[in-house]
């Protein structure tokens, strides 16, 4: 399991960083973003709700990564709630919105990624 959790801690790094670039591309030409971005952008954030409980799984089995890991993964958990209640608010400019956030959830991730084996 930690094996997947460090493989798939980069592909859900990789789909954040491709679903922020892509809808950041729509905002920058003033688009507004197509029904096939949810399906990208829901991809990118069940990634990381996979990795968080991929994390508290390995937690459980007295696997310690470092507090500055599981802080940066409880931030994550944290930012992706704040996201699901202020969905609607990040609808009135979705494309701008959107992108800003799944880059804010990509950096939390390599911060995550980066201080693995660290403590406060």
């Amino acid at each position: 399991m930690a094996g997947f959790h460090t493989f798939f801690g980069w592909v859900a790094i990789g789909l954040s960083g491709a679903a922020a670039a892509l809808a950041l591309a729509f905002a920058a030409r003033g688009f507004g973003l197509p029904r096939w971005f949810w399906w990208v952008g829901g991809g990118a954030v069940s990634a990381m709700v996979i990795q968080v409980l991929a994390g508290v799984y390995l937690y459980q089995q007295d696997e310690r990564p470092g507090s500055q890991h599981m802080f940066y993964g409880f931030v994550i958990l944290f930012t992706l709630t704040f996201g699901y209640v202020y969905r609607w608010q990040l609808q009135k400019r979705p494309a701008l919105r959107w992108g800003l956030f799944l880059l804010f959830v990509m950096g939390l991730g390599i911060r995550g990624v980066m201080t693995f084996g660290k403590s406060f």
